[in-house]
């Protein structure tokens, strides 16, 4: 496959707007790339640029070594799945899947090896002489990665190709990127909006917001150490809570509540002894009893889980809105009064949002 280096492009369009600054990342040869944050946050026209889809402001884009960055999109031997799969209605599948490598002129037996190789992989076999308007949502995706395929690209582009299915085709759709990723052993980067893709299909995931990177790390670092606010706020589902605190000895001093610090949690926060900080904490890392207390004003059992809203520290406010994923079923009512304890914290510094870590 191919190694890709981005070296700190920016988009600036003629009306000066800039939509990506300073983009920089190196992607590891058959590495699985995921671009995620919300919309308008530059995501895609990062994609764009590495495809020759637009022009490159500032910066420079390597394959294997190799300057890029004026190459024209067909010479640069990428491959890019589009959202809404841009298939020709009027031919069949293998037709679709075929129609790159005709453009080239390759030999008839070449091409149809190739197609049934690409159908097997992708489970079209049967679907070969169907017209799109015949297939479902996730047929035709498959089609469209199936005509990527064919032509064995460096380097595979996905621009949120899943947001056209329903909840149960984008998991199952998911899961068949994730082996063909595997099986391929391809380059790939990968946009979406959707941090449950993120999660589960990256090795390593760039989070973007209003066209700079907050974050580059893998799924686990993003979620068990958000380098900021954003980060954390973004990545998680249910979203982290977060509360303004002000750091007192030995403990945190909420609006109506406290939560007592550890000695590494004391170590990290001691510059910021009579200051307030931003306090964030995952739903799954709150937990029935403690000294919080919460009043409950929803309750949404999930199954396995309950997800638990309510307020603390006595007040009614959207500042002290707390969320708990609980495991188990619980039935808890309107009104209840129930105890909680956070098991683990993450700090943010109130002025630059940043993580307060241990030794820093």
């Amino acid at each position: 496959m191919a190694q890709l280096n981005i070296q700190h492009i920016d988009k600036v369009y003629d009306n000066q707007v800039q939509a990506v600054f300073d983009f920089n990342l190196d992607v590891a040869d058959g590495e699985l790339i995921v671009l995620v944050g919300p919309s308008g946050c530059g995501k895609s026209t990062t994609l764009r640029m590495i495809a020759g889809l637009e022009d490159i402001t500032a910066g420079r884009l390597l394959l294997d070594g190799a300057d890029i960055t004026q190459t024209p999109a067909k010479d640069r031997d990428m491959a890019m799945v589009f959202q809404n799969y841009a298939l020709y209605g009027h031919m069949t599948v293998y037709e679709n899947m075929a129609f790159s490598l005709t453009l080239r002129k390759e030999n008839p037996n070449v091409i149809h090896k190739k197609v049934l190789a690409a159908a097997e992989i992708l489970g079209l076999t049967s679907q070969l002489n169907k017209k799109p308007a015949q297939l479902s949502g996730g047929q035709r995706q498959r089609v469209a990665m199936g005509r990527s395929i064919v032509r064995n690209p460096r380097v595979f582009l996905f621009d949120e190709p899943l947001s056209n299915l329903d909840a149960k085709l984008r998991g199952a759709t998911r899961r068949e990127i994730l082996l063909l990723h595997k099986r391929l052993g391809a380059t790939m980067l990968y946009v979406t909006h959707d941090q449950t893709e993120a999660l589960t299909l990256a090795d390593r995931i760039v989070c973007m917001s209003m066209g700079h990177v907050q974050q580059v790390g893998t799924p686990l670092e993003l979620y068990d150490s958000p380098a900021n606010r954003f980060v954390a706020g973004f990545i998680g589902l249910p979203p982290m809570n977060f509360f303004d605190v002000t750091v007192r000895e030995g403990e945190l001093e909420g609006k109506g509540f406290r939560v007592p610090l550890g000695e590494a949690e004391r170590a990290a926060l001691a510059p910021y002894a009579g200051r307030e900080i931003e306090l964030g904490v995952r739903p799954e890392n709150v937990q029935e009893g403690g000294e919080i207390g919460m009043k409950v004003f929803s309750n949404e059992n999930l199954g396995m889980n309950t997800l638990v809203h309510g307020h603390i520290g006595g007040r009614n406010t959207p500042e002290n809105k707390l969320s708990a994923k609980l495991r188990g079923w619980y039935d808890f009512k309107e009104g209840d009064e129930v105890k909680m304890a956070f098991n683990r914290c993450h700090f943010f510094d109130k002025e630059t949002g940043n993580a307060i870590r241990k030794g820093e």
